[in-house]
This record gives structure tokens, sequence and C-alpha cells, in this order.
């Protein structure tokens, strides 16, 4: 990975994996991370790289070589429009990255007081959405005999806190679909991982923290003393999408700035 100053998440430079002549489609490819994984994408040569985003107003402003696709993951329709789309537009799928998620400020609560229908729309979207994009993708994979799947899961999928009842579960279950589809499809020439982060760089984060000094209070608790940028997961869906990770399948890796490792009694924070 790059090396990024303490002062700032934002890295130095920059590692591109070769996915050269590759067609990717990344879901809620609109903003945060799921931006910075189509810049990268089409920054490593790829054919094609497709943003599928609920959010119209993101195909004004996507980066040279990004093409944007209407759709909400919480459809099926709407995801196997999405992936013949690709298909027809490209002429196949290599790399697909389910990336939309939701995790609305009202999620933030105990399960006793949690809505049916909030619990319903975030397993909707980031864990069945996950799964009918990758049942659409698969059959073009399948005929091809290659393709890889990247799940964007979360630390919280490996280890939780207070007050996230849907979250932390819904993204244990991306690790796992990762798991069950690598080892379902090894030997038809599909790999499956999944990618888990910590605490990104990212709008959405910053509005949660309240601005620099919630980011500040956070960054410390890291042991690499800062928290990652969204280009920082990008480089690692790079690598496992490229031939370089052609031994990879059915696993996950933390990018989480050692925060997995820390324990909550090696420092005056609660790990959160």
């Amino acid at each position: 990975m790059p090396e990024t100053s303490r002062k700032s998440s934002r890295p130095v430079g920059g590692v591109r994996f070769d996915n050269a002549g590759r067609v990717v489609l990344v879901t809620g490819g609109g903003k945060g991370i799921g931006r910075a994984i189509c810049d990268a994408f089409a920054r490593s040569g790829a054919a094609g790289v497709v943003c599928l985003d609920v959010d119209a107003a993101c195909a004004s402003d996507l980066p040279p070589g990004v093409v944007f696709r209407r759709g909400d993951v919480a459809s099926e329709d709407d995801c196997r429009s999405a992936v013949d789309w690709a298909v027809q537009q490209f002429g196949g799928i290599d790399v697909l990255v389910n990336n939309a998620t939701i995790q609305p400020a009202d999620s933030y609560r105990p399960l006793d007081q949690f809505s049916s229908d909030l619990w319903r729309k975030m397993l909707d979207i980031n864990f069945t959405g996950y799964a009918m994009m990758a049942k659409h993708a698969l059959p073009h994979m399948l005929r091809q005999r290659s393709g890889v799947i990247v799940n964007i899961a979360s630390a919280q999928g490996h280890r939780t806190c207070r007050n996230v009842p849907a979250y932390g579960p819904i993204k244990s279950g991306n690790l796992m679909q990762a798991r069950q589809w690598g080892v379902e499809y090894a030997r038809q020439g599909v790999r499956v991982v999944s990618v888990s982060p910590g605490a990104i760089d990212t709008p959405l984060l910053q509005a949660s923290l309240g601005g620099q000094g919630g980011a500040s209070d956070l960054a410390d608790r890291h042991p690499l003393g800062r928290i990652g940028a969204p280009e920082e997961v990008a480089n690692a869906v790079l690598w496992l999408s490229c031939a370089d990770a052609s031994f990879v399948t059915a696993t996950d890796l933390e990018v989480d700035g050692g925060l997995g490792a820390w324990a909550a009694f090696a420092g005056p924070y609660e790990l959160a």
C-alpha cells in the first residue's frame, strides 16, 4: 500500500494493479469507496467500468472512463438489467464489486427499538442485493470460465459494538457469501473474495463523526494513527481482482489500519 502522512488519510502515490481490458461493474459506485474503486479500475486500464447507483446525480461527476447506470440493488429486475446492460455495452463482465450499502442514522439503536421496515430495507440492499447481483453476473462468468466477485464487507462483520444490531450481522453475512460462493465456483474459474474496510475517510463517516474533531479521536484508536482513504480500499480490490491474486479465493482481506488487532484494554478508548 502507498505511504501516507500521519496528518492525512490521503495516500501519497498509488499502486495500480493491471486489470487492462477487463469489464467491471461496481454497485454503489457514485460516492466514497465505490467511486474510488471505479476510478482505480479505470486508471488500471479496464475496458469498461460501470457505476451502478440509485442516485442519478452521480452521473454528472464520474471519473474518466466510467459510465453510469441507474439502478437499485434492492430490485432483482434492476440487478439483472444492470448486468445485461454491461454485457451488451462491453461484451462481457469480468469483475463484479458488490459495494452498495446503507447504514442510516436511525439504524444505530438496540434491536428492541429497531424498525422492522428498516431491518428489511438494510437486508434487501446490504445482503440480498449482493446475492442478486452475483446471481445474474455468474452465468456470464461461468460461460467464459473466468471472473472475480468482490464483496465489500466491513470490520463490523468481524467484531461488534453496541447499537448495530442489523449492520454488523449483515456484514458478517457478506463474509460468508464470499466464502460459500468462492468454494462453490472455484473449479469453474470464478474467484470470490471479500474486503473488510475499517474507518475510511468518506463524507458519510465525517457526517457521522460530527467533523474533524471526531475524526481525530477515531484516528488515535488505530495502531497506524489515522483513518484510511477510499483509494486504499480500492487498491486492495484491484489486487484481489487481478491475475496476481489468482490463488486467492473464498477469503477476506481486512483493510482497517490494524484496528481489529488492537485490544480494548491497550488504550484509553473503547473500540467502536
